[in-house]
């Protein structure tokens, strides 16, 4: 089987990370948004494909099990953390 080409590692990137965009907790967000993008740019130099075939199926697994704390996470809805608020202070 061939190495995954760069397009297809790419969209698996976007899509991990859009994703991760969905978790209604803030601090399940960031860090996943955060553990996502070290793992990426640890192995952005890895050439062998079929270390390179390991990672992208460990990323699919790992997109699999995000989606299912997502959806997990919208059963239970919580407050927002202040943090989180999108009102822009007035002038």
């Amino acid at each position: 089987m061939a190495a995954p080409g760069r397009a297809q590692v790419l969209a698996l990137y976007r899509a991990m990370l859009r994703e991760s965009q969905r978790f209604s907790a803030y601090s399940y967000r960031t860090y996943a948004i955060r553990r996502i993008r070290d793992a990426f740019r640890e192995n952005k130099d890895v050439k062998d494909p079929v270390e390179i075939q390991a990672l992208v199926n460990k990323a699919k697994r790992d997109l699999g099990m995000i989606r299912r704390q997502v959806h997990i996470g919208q059963m239970y809805s919580t407050d927002k953390l202040v943090i989180e608020n999108q009102e822009k202070p007035r002038p």
